[in-house]
C-alpha cells in the first residue's frame, strides 16, 4: 500500500510531503522516543508519533520511513511542514489515537 492510498483509506489530512504519496508502506512502527526508533524502526514502516517537532523528520530520513502520522489531530511545527516538504518526507494527520491507528493499520495489512 502506498501512502496516498493509506491516507485516502484512512481519511487522513496530508500535512506534508504531498510530492511522496507514493512511498510503499511495509509496515508500522508506534514510538515516542527518537532514538529508539532510529534503532528499531524498519526501513518502509509508516511511524506513528505525538512528536512534532523538526527532528523527526530527520529520523524519518536516518530510518528510511516511509511516512510519519501524528495522532489525536496534533498541531505540526510549521519548521517540521517545511522541512518534511523539503526532503519529500509524508507527514499525515488523524484524529484517532496512536491505539486506534495502529489497530486500523493492522486490519489494512499493513
Amino acid at each position: 500500500m502506498t501512502v496516498g492510498q493509506l491516507a485516502e483509506k484512512m481519511n487522513m489530512n496530508v500535512i506534508a510531503g504531498a510530492n511522496a504519496l507514493n512511498k510503499e508502506i511495509k509496515g508500522c512502527y508506534c514510538c515516542d522516543l527518537l532514538s529508539w526508533v532510529m534503532a528499531h524502526a524498519q526501513p518502509g514502516n509508516a511511524w506513528v508519533t505525538v512528536q512534532t517537532h523538526a527532528n523527526v523528520v530527520a529520523v524519518a530520513i536516518l530510518a528510511d520511513i516511509s511516512c510519519i502520522i501524528i495522532p489525536e489531530a496534533i498541531a505540526v511545527d510549521k519548521d517540521t511542514i517545511a522541512r518534511a516538504d523539503e526532503h519529500n518526507i509524508p507527514i499525515l494527520g488523524s484524529s484517532l489515537s496512536t491505539y486506534a491507528i495502529a489497530g486500523r493499520l493492522h486490519d489494512l495489512g499493513v
